[in-house]
């Protein structure tokens, strides 16, 4: 990405970067579709204690890898402004944060995972699954974190080909460990639902292996050197890239905790309500990778955008995203509203559950089209390095709008179940537009100030 372009080749430079994208969040959905599934098949205890520690470690996980996507707006801008010379360095001490976050989260894991399970009332069976589970995986946290920083790299570059690749080929490598180590196939001991997180932790591995492989042979990345000179750790470095990392890191873990805290609040109904609640909040969570990549996508092209001061080419960029994000959600509403039995029908064959399910998968609808506005705004304010806002944005209309009004609706009104999906609905709702008018006033200000320097400078 070097050069402006007309309306058509920004259309065609939004599709090669989000594509890949696209496809690359659906294969690592896709891994935890499988973890899910395949340890269902060991048993139901093997399932819920894969649930139970994949749910303690989704949002930690989300919220840590989202403090080390602020390397892709850093990079971005960097090549869009002509700095080169400065992307080795700012990768190298990324590297340094990603191990410190990695060792951090193993030992303040180490000291409050007992406490947190103690507050479950959990079966002692289930309880070790989890336990385990988690020990597991902790065994690939720190090459997790440092693939993220790689990825970041690649696609701030945007070739999100690659790092598609890269996914697409881990995904049969973690789906072939699960088989051989969740059911004790070709040799190996038989480690039910243990045998997920030991496979999630060599797939992170094997992921990083493949990326550090790539970016030292492969063009462009090899032009840049990156590990061919050492860095002394810089906490100036750090701050700059904590600065913008965490109010990323904690916007995302706020959005991911809030179904965890949901989901609990759902264990006063019955099993049907609460089967009926994960099912529709699956397919959601599905549907939300087509405006999460678009998101992630805006973050490169805006950013690039940024870095080489052309502000009306950024918010350009911009409203293309938005509005593909918004006219794919209203599809999707309409295909929903169409399928939504045979939608329903994928997730159980239980008449009431389906039933149930199909209510919820209404609110969804809701739910699609505010994120269609308010993931791409996150992702282009993420472009232009104003992280937060979001920030304190996703916390406001989270947990201060969205729990406590669902809450509210569940507890004091007929709703019920449903009360807690309007809460949300109504929070994401008002985030956007108030993320809206951020976008709005933040692009007018840039280019009216660029124009008077241009003025003043002509």
């Amino acid at each position: 990405m070097n050069e402006t372009f007309s309306i058509k080749g920004k259309w065609r430079q939004f599709l090669v970067v989000l594509l890949p994208i696209l496809i690359s969040q659906l294969a690592l959905f896709s891994m935890t579709f499988f973890d899910t599934i395949m340890s269902g098949h060991a048993s139901p205890i093997d399932l819920a204690g894969v649930a139970i520690g994949a749910s303690l470690w989704a949002p930690v996980q989300s919220g840590l890898t989202g403090i080390l996507l602020a390397v892709t707006p850093m990079v971005a801008q960097m090549i869009g402004a002509n700095r080169r010379d400065r992307v080795p360095f700012t990768v190298v001490q990324a590297f340094y944060v990603a191990i410190a976050i990695g060792i951090a989260v193993i030992i303040v894991g180490a000291l409050v995972l007992n406490p947190i399970l103690d507050l479950m009332d959990l079966e002692p069976s289930v309880r070790g699954i989890a336990i385990d589970f988690l020990h597991a995986i902790a065994i690939g946290i720190i090459p997790l974190f440092l693939y993220t920083v790689i990825r970041c790299f690649i696609d701030a570059l945007g070739e999100t080909r690659v790092t598609m690749f890269i996914t697409l080929f881990s995904l049969p490598i973690n789906i072939f460990l699960n088989y051989v180590l969740i059911f004790g196939n070709l040799g190996f001991p038989r480690l039910g639902g243990v045998g997920a997180g030991y496979a999630s932790a060599i797939t992170y591995w094997c992921i990083l292996l493949i990326s550090l492989f790539v970016v030292k042979r492969v063009h462009p990345f090899v032009e840049y050197g990156l590990l061919g000179k050492f860095y002394a750790v810089s906490l100036q470095a750090w701050k700059e890239l904590l600065k913008l990392g965490l109010p990323i890191g904690f916007s995302i873990f706020f959005e991911v905790s809030i179904f965890a805290a949901v989901t609990l609040f759902m264990s006063e109904y019955s099993t049907i309500t609460i089967a009926a609640h994960q099912a529709a909040l699956n397919f959601a969570s599905f549907i939300y990778m087509v405006p999460m990549s678009i998101s992630m996508a805006m973050t490169i092209l805006v950013g690039f955008e940024v870095g080489a001061r052309r502000y009306r080419d950024a918010r350009q960029y911009s409203y293309l995203g938005i509005s593909v994000a918004v006219v794919l959600a209203l599809l999707f509403g309409v295909g929903l509203l169409a399928f939504n039995e045979q939608v329903a029908g994928f997730y159980t064959t239980d008449e009431e559950v389906l039933r149930l399910t199909q209510h919820f998968l209404m609110y969804s609808i809701l739910f699609l089209i505010s994120d269609a506005i308010a993931a791409p705004i996150q992702g282009i304010l993420r472009g232009y390095k104003d992280v937060t806002i979001t920030f304190i944005v996703a916390l406001v209309s989270y947990w201060v709008i969205g729990l406590p009004l669902g809450f509210a609706l569940a507890q004091y009104t007929s709703l019920q179940a449903f009360g807690y999906w309007i809460g949300l609905i109504t929070g994401l709702a008002a985030g956007a537009v108030f993320l809206f008018g951020r976008l709005l006033g933040l692009q007018k200000r840039l280019i009216r100030q660029h124009d008077s320097q241009q003025a003043h400078t002509g």
